[in-house]
Parts: C-alpha cells; structure tokens; sequence
C-alpha cells in the first residue's frame, strides 16, 4: 500500500500526519509500529489519524497512536498540529475547530502567527477515572518505585500523568524511573512520567517518560499535567512557561473545574510517501 503523509512537530514532539478523510485507513499495530520507527520507517513519537466525526456537530475525529502501535486517549502537542494540518490541507476554513478525542471533546485554534492555543478541558484527579490505584485524591501521593519512594501527582488531562517535583532535571532519573512509572500496578491503563523543575513560579523546566514512545523532546499534556499539579500544590501561579528540551509551552489553569489552555507550535516538516 502507498501511503501519503506529513511529518509535523509541536516542539519537538514529532508526529507522522494521515489523512483519513479523503481515504479510508485501517492500518495494523505493526504498520505502525513500522511507520514509527526511525531507522526502517518515517520515524515519530506518535501517528495522527484525521478522520471526519459521525457527529454533524463535531468537525473532525482525532485518533492517536504512540509509537509501539498503541491507540491511546490525549496528545496535547499533536492537537496543536492537527488543526494545522487539516487548515493547511484545505480540510477546513475554521481557524478554531470542534475535535472528537478517545476521551472527549477538545477546541484548538491557529492563530495568525502560526501558533496554536487548545482547550485541554478540565483536570481530572479522581483515582477511579485516571486510572489510579489510591483510596485518595490528595495532590501528593507515595509510590514506591523500585526500592525509591517518591512522591507523585496524579492526574489525567484525557490520559494519565504521575509527575514529581525534582530538583534538576538534567539528574533527574527519567531514563530509570520513567519505565517503571509507566509500567507500575498502580497505575492499570500505565501512564506518563513526568519530571518537573520549578524555577519560579510562572516558569519550570519539564522532561516526560511518555506511554509507549519514552522519552519525548515535548508532551502537551504532560506540560498541562505538571502546571496543574504544581498548582494544586500551591507551588506555581496560574499562568506557567514550560521549557521543554524541544521548545516552550505556555500552560494556564484557574482551578477547579475550569479547562486547562495551551498555547505552543505546531510546524510541518515534509510531505512524503512510503511503501508499506
């Protein structure tokens, strides 16, 4: 099969595009698995699928799959790149789009400069819906890593984030901890690990051991995980840059129940085919 695509990044969190509008697409886990892999295929962190939504109120479908051939719920940076592409593909004239997400409804919008702002929606922090395995809610939870005890917090921006406060992220243990975060028996559906360092409180550092792909350069929701965990923890004010090893993100959150807003890049690399 040739198979057209995009290759896009959201600081540096890259993505391969599909079209799935104006084709239908029903590809395996080892497609792409192939797809992503960066020595015999196009490489990524994660592959977007455009689709239409079966809702006339909803403008598209967004369907994301992380780099080991996993479908999974959220990607805050591919959302940024998604309304790109479907504007730059003339899929749409709406410069903010309504988009169907495994775990609901989210709204990006281009701007004129290029850049993207998404509404994440609301946090979620009940243990039952992250999926979490606590008796609490509380914004500091023990969790044994290893022969480590850490404290995390746990949360779901449409997919689950356990994030911990370090003191530098260059030390941080991303590469020992990350994998068995993501893997641990409390967390059922695994999870995304973050690592947070707090310069002050409108700016902090972030590196995230993502579900399925490892370390990424960027996570958008992880990004909106970390601001609002530090929120909670009375550590952070309600508008925070991110710093990301692959660019910035601008996170902001009023608390409660309100939605989490992004704003961030969204940049087309090349157009290709590959045989697959």
């Amino acid at each position: 099969m040739l198979l057209k695509f995009t290759k896009m990044h959201g600081a540096g969190n890259d993505f391969v595009v599909l079209d799935g509008v104006r084709q239908s697409l029903h590809l395996t886990p080892e497609q792409l698995r192939l797809l992503a892999d960066r020595h015999f295929g196009v490489g990524c962190d994660q592959i977007l699928l455009v689709e239409r939504s079966q809702n006339p109120e909803v403008d598209f479908r967004y369907r994301i799959f992380n780099a080991d051939g996993g479908e999974v719920e959220q990607c805050g940076n591919g959302a940024r790149c998604f309304v790109r592409y479907v504007h730059d593909h003339k899929l749409t004239t709406k410069r903010e789009i309504m988009v169907e997400t495994k775990s609901g409804l989210i709204s990006p919008r281009l701007a004129d400069d290029g850049r993207v702002t998404v509404n994440m929606g609301a946090p979620v922090f009940d243990p039952a819906r992250i999926p979490f395995i606590s008796d609490t809610d509380a914004p500091v939870q023990p969790l044994m890593v290893g022969n480590t005890l850490v404290e995390i917090s746990a949360v779901s921006m449409g997919n689950p984030h356990a994030v911990q406060v370090v003191d530098n992220i260059e030390t941080a243990p991303v590469g020992t901890q990350g994998p068995l975060i993501e893997q641990h028996s409390r967390f059922p559906k695994r999870v995304n690990a973050g690592f947070m360092q707090i310069l002050d409180r409108s700016h902090v550092r972030l590196r995230v051991f993502e579900r399925g792909s490892g370390e990424t350069l960027s996570c958008g929701s992880g990004a909106c995980a970390a601001v609002v965990a530090g929120i909670r923890r009375g550590l952070l004010d309600e508008t925070v840059h991110v710093s990301t090893r692959g660019g910035t993100l601008s996170i902001s959150w009023a608390g409660g129940a309100a939605p989490v807003s992004m704003t961030g890049p969204a940049i087309s690399v090349f157009e290709g085919e590959i045989i697959i």
